[in-house]
């Protein structure tokens, strides 16, 4: 059963991949030095930095599709942080990948991009903090979640998605309704 907004579910899997490769990283090294070929060494750091870019692309492009319902609850500004954040790790996820796949390359190229998937490994790692902050300031600080929270004790009823989208509708109607007035008490005004 896939979950209901999936946004939230799929935001763990680029942080704990973020977290775990500076450690598949630190393996390879130690393969590396017991004198495994260095395209046999790197190859789990090749599949955690391809994952890391497919789950973050995957979480961004859910982030986007509960853009629309979040704003509701949330200023559009705290959102546009948390949503330019993502977008800057997913960036950042894409260089770090490309970097990774060059360490399988033999010679002193492979040498140089291990090197440098190692230091890219730990920006990658500090930059998850920064998007997972922004994602649980929008959560826990300004009640992202309460488009999508069903009645909950001292929660008024009327709070669950259906009942919000069910509101936007009657907002909708209402707004329609006005210009309706409008136009009959302009009508009004030109018979006098």
């Amino acid at each position: 059963m896939i979950p209901d907004p999936l946004h939230p579910a799929m935001v763990h899997f680029p942080i704990v991949l973020a977290l775990l490769l500076p450690l598949v990283v630190a393996a390879a090294f130690v393969a590396l030095k017991r004198g495994t070929r260095p395209q046999t060494a790197w190859l789990p750091v090749v599949g955690v930095g391809a994952l890391l870019i497919v789950s973050t692309w995957a979480t961004v492009q859910t982030g986007e599709q509960e853009e629309d319902a979040v704003e509701r609850a949330v200023a559009e500004e705290t959102l546009h942080t948390h949503e330019e954040a993502a977008e800057r790790f997913l960036i950042l996820s894409l260089v770090t990948a490309i970097v990774i796949a060059v360490g399988v390359a033999p010679g002193r190229a492979g040498q140089i991009a291990r090197g440098g998937s190692a230091l890219m490994s730990v920006v990658v790692a500090v930059a998850v903090f920064g998007v997972g902050r922004t994602g649980g300031e929008l959560v826990y600080v300004h009640g992202a979640a309460q488009v999508y929270a069903s009645a909950t004790p001292g929660a008024k009823s009327g709070s669950t998605r259906t009942d919000l989208h069910r509101g936007r509708e009657r907002d909708e109607e209402d707004d329609e309704g006005d210009e309706d007035d409008d136009d009959h008490d302009d009508e009004h005004e030109r018979r006098r």
